[in-house]
């Protein structure tokens, strides 16, 4: 037990409890044996008796100054010691409630906890940290824990103590600055803050880092939540996920979505649709689509809907602007059982600046940098993490591991990447600070990438992460033990950009842009390629995908029908964001649903169909992606024919007998008799004509779908035989030999 206080030492201790100032309640509060006493606190109290459930007698507790602190003698040394008790406090108004008391339990964490943590290896500190129910002394209660080493007290609060931070200080574990409390007998659903009382005398009050559930925004506190009770179905998913390994030689087609826009509810004051509403709208349809994969923008909690999820206040909690934790996972086990994968974006780059998160967590700069030459994203105007502080890559490590465990997530794609590599990102000179090398590089982000690559990996065999990296980093897919960063994928935003100003050209100066849309090729087995055709690239007046296509509406749907076909048939995985399936005509608005009233015009729903058809296609066929990542899967049929704006290749399965012809003419004007080399002589068959009548085109082609057209022993393109074509206007073919 704690030894006795001197008793002018006691007052002094007891009036510093009552400001809310003394750094040690545990020295105060509760059994003492050598002075005899058991002491309360608690400045609401009208009055507190002490009840011994053994005798089933109460003792009036003595008041002393300072007000709220309540004593009465138990045994001192040689007698029975501390006996089982209860506190009975009266309120005002003859309020009466009994409580267990925290002060009487003693600590939690073990000192092997607290030097893993310190090191940065408790990789899951999410199970220690935070609010957790657990049964202590024989007593079910929440414990909870907190970093913050440079905080002069630290108390939970929340409704159960009326929000006086004076009420529950919690025991300071040294030297980690970690503070941490068992509260008894404390619910699910209990809303609480960490009131954390800085070295200057400060008060803020702080979200919880690792909080599992949070209020609705514009709300801002944790919520107790035991999120372990969820019976999970997709046991044959996971073992399945194990044995792909990550799939590079399989398809991967990516719908990517914002939960919040997706769809609403307008006959219900345009709200959001559920988790559970989601499960049984969005991933049925997913799955008719013929997509692999839903990528949603990030759900974990944050304050600003306006962020889009990319500033994070929550990074343990999926928002509960859609539900309960429980219904999330309810949604992520529906998409599994529907065949679909589930990647969620993560941003472990920065973090907002909002005075309950974790800038300044315990008065200093915590989480982040002092200087703001390393610590502040200017041009976002939020903060960036210290990567070299064991305590910070240790909260981010845990917290992917956290999203692949607890929530059975299938991949995590890692936002803004460039601007974790580069210390100068998008700084001028004199604005920031270089590695100790002299360099640019950020070695800490570095090395924390690799980890987490190695960690995620390691831990969940099948799991992949995919980089949002926008320069011409080396080795961004490359394992680390080869000197790579060791993501699976890398965005291929040099393909998106290229590809997507070729297109915005008028068809008839396409002819001089002919390298925009070929140069990908030099670079395209560098890295593990994601073609994306992202949110970014439909918001702050780039205009939606069908509206940057020029030309009246017939030419605009028939350009992007070609542009789709050609990202399909060229090596990588794909990813289309939601509403270019079937032609959104406005920018994406986060404050409001897809307009999904435009698919009862048969032009936007010949476009989805396109789009089903390809997926189906990329599916079905091995050379569409079982060579994605392998030189010896492509090869250009012609790439130099600019003057007609016409591109062909060809596709190779790993049998490389087994192979797609694709031929892509991007201007208006049909191409008769236009011969094309073919690797091998036979019939082949159109699998694929983007100007088919079905898909809103004017049927031009080689017998529809169902035709096709033999080849002649004439040699072209370095083949020997080749066949003659009526390439489509604005149109694509996939040829396949049968």
């Amino acid at each position: 037990m704690t030894p006795a206080i001197h008793p002018s030492a006691l007052d002094l201790a007891l009036g510093a409890l009552a400001a809310g100032q003394h750094r040690d309640p545990f020295a105060v509060l509760g059994p003492h044996v050598e002075e005899g006493v058991i002491r309360a606190f608690n400045p609401a109290a009208r009055s507190i008796e002490l009840l011994l459930p053994a005798t089933g007698e109460r003792r009036v507790m003595a008041r002393r100054a300072p007000l709220g602190v309540f004593e009465a003698k138990i045994d001192g040394p040689g007698g029975a010691g501390v006996p089982d008790y209860r506190l009975r406090i009266t309120y005002p108004g003859d309020v009466v409630v009994d409580v267990d008391d925290p002060y009487r339990y003693g600590r939690v964490l073990t000192d092997f906890d607290l030097h893993l943590l310190s090191e940065g290896t408790h990789h899951r500190a999410f199970e220690k940290l935070g609010a957790h129910r657990i049964t202590w002394g024989g007593t079910t209660g929440i414990h909870f824990a907190v970093w913050a080493p440079n905080a002069d007290r630290v108390s939970v609060v929340g409704d159960f103590n009326a929000w006086d931070g004076r009420v529950h200080p919690m025991r300071l574990l040294m030297p980690n600055g970690v503070w941490e409390i068992f509260v008894p007998e404390l619910r699910d659903g209990e809303k609480y803050k960490f009131e954390i009382r800085t070295r200057s005398g400060a008060l803020l009050k702080k979200t919880d880092p690792f909080g599992f559930a949070f209020e609705v925004p514009p709300q801002s506190a944790a919520v107790v939540r035991d999120i372990a009770g969820y019976r999970w179905r997709d046991a044959e998913w996971i073992a399945a996920r194990r044995e792909r390994r990550g799939g590079l030689d399989r398809p991967m087609s990516i719908y990517e979505v914002h939960l919040g826009s997706w769809a609403r509810v307008p006959e219900e004051g345009n709200r959001f649709l559920s988790y559970r509403e989601l499960a049984h709208r969005l991933v049925p349809y997913a799955k008719e689509m013929g997509f692999t994969h839903l990528e949603l923008l990030p759900v974990m909690e944050h304050p600003f809907s306006g962020s889009w999820g990319y500033q994070v206040l929550g990074f343990f909690a999926p928002t509960s602007r859609f539900g309960p934790p429980e219904d999330f996972k309810f949604f992520i086990d529906a998409c599994h059982e529907a065949g679909l994968g589930v990647i969620l974006d993560w941003v472990p780059g920065h973090f907002p600046k909002d005075a309950h998160g974790l800038a300044q967590f315990d008065g200093t700069a915590l989480y982040e940098h002092e200087d703001p030459r390393q610590g502040e994203h200017q041009d976002w105007g939020t903060l960036i993490f210290n990567y070299g502080r064991n305590e910070v890559r240790n909260f981010l490590l845990s917290n992917a591991l956290f999203w692949l465990e607890e929530y059975h997530v299938d991949g995590l794609r890692v936002d803004a990447v460039a601007s974790m590599l580069y210390l100068d990102y998008s700084r001028a000179p004199g604005e920031w600070v270089p590695n100790r090398f002299g360099g640019r590089e950020n070695l800490d982000a570095i090395t924390f990438l690799q980890e987490l690559n190695r960690l995620t990996h390691g831990e969940h065999p099948g799991t992949i992460t995919a980089a949002e990296e926008s320069t011409a980093w080396p080795g961004v897919s490359r394992p680390v033990y080869a000197g790579g960063l060791g993501f699976s994928y890398k965005w291929n935003m040099g393909w998106m950009h290229d590809t997507l100003v070729y297109a915005h050209e008028d068809p008839v100066h396409r002819r001089w842009h002919h390298s925009l849309i070929t140069f990908s090729m030099l670079y395209a087995f560098t890295e593990n390629f994601i073609l994306p055709f992202s949110h970014d690239e439909v918001v702050y007046g780039k205009g939606a995908m069908l509206d940057k296509m020029p030309g009246d509406a017939w030419q605009k749907r028939a350009t992007l029908r070609t542009l789709y076909a050609y990202m399909y048939g060229h090596p990588g995985k794909k990813l289309m964001f939601m509403g270019d399936e079937f032609g959104q005509w406005r920018e994406w608005n986060h404050d409001r649903s897809l307009d999904w009233h435009l698919l009862d015009d048969p032009a936007h729903a010949a476009l989805r169909r396109f789009v089903q058809d390809l997926n189906a296609h990329y599916r079905a066929e091995p050379a569409l992606h079982e060579c994605d990542f392998d030189p010896g899967g492509f090869r250009w049929i012609d790439c130099n024919d600019n003057e007609n704006s016409v591109l062909s290749m060809a596709r190779y399965a790993r049998d490389r007998r087994d192979c797609l012809v694709m031929v892509f003419n991007f201007t208006p004007v049909p191409r008769p008799e236009y011969r094309v080399g073919v690797p091998q002589p036979g019939w082949y068959a159109e699998l694929l004509n983007s100007d088919s009548a079905v898909y809103g085109g004017s049927d031009v082609g080689n017998g529809g779908n169902g035709g096709g057209v033999a080849s002649e022993p004439i040699p072209a393109h370095g083949f020997e035989h080749s066949v003659r074509l009526m390439v489509p206007p604005l149109g694509s073919l996939y040829l396949k030999k049968r």
